[in-house]
């Protein structure tokens, strides 16, 4: 059944408002995949904050150019495409994508992606899935800020904990002698 020019139209809005808020887009071909088995795709993502769409090509490619991405991804538009919209957290996102297609066995295939103004082949893309998490990062740069602050209070408290060290091997020494 064709759809309407009305309903492409809603569409391409739809993949508008999506490519917008998604801080990179997964291409993938799904064609290995069952309907069950996408919804379980799309459950895993949607708890990753990402969503997870089967699309119309062309009417993405429309979309694409609406959002400001004049990009060349002939080959990424070839075939059937289902796209990841990867919201904030983008290690997060491709990461549950990608453990969702090794626990699967491989009934979808990343064929690259969009990370800003760039296209990524697929080996990129899939390297998207080693980017620390935002809770990840937010840790590391706590602790490089808070490890020159704990450094300087160990080195204030030091020459004091020396003479409490020497005063009690003193002491320690009178009991033994007495």
């Amino acid at each position: 059944m064709a759809i309407t020019r009305q309903q492409k139209e809603e569409l391409v809005k739809l993949y508008t408002e999506k490519l917008q808020a998604a801080s990179a887009v997964v291409f993938t071909d799904y064609r290995g995949a069952t309907a069950q088995q996408m919804n379980a795709l799309r459950d895993k993502l949607r708890a990753a904050d990402s969503t997870y769409m089967v699309v119309k090509n062309t009417l993405l490619r429309l979309a694409l150019e609406q959002s400001g991405r004049h990009l060349d991804l002939d080959g990424l538009m070839e075939g059937p495409n289902a796209v990841a919209f990867i919201g904030e957290d983008i290690g997060k996102g491709v990461k549950a994508l990608k453990d969702w297609i090794k626990q699967e066995g491989d009934l979808v295939a990343i064929k690259g992606a969009i990370l800003d103004q760039d296209v990524l082949n697929a080996s990129q893309a899939e390297a998207l899935s080693e980017l620390p998490t935002r809770e990840e990062m937010l840790a590391k740069l706590l602790a490089t800020i808070i490890a020159p602050a704990s450094q300087l209070v160990r080195t204030i408290n030091e020459p004091g904990a020396s003479l409490a060290r020497v005063l009690q091997a003193r002491v320690d020494a009178q009991q033994e002698a007495a």
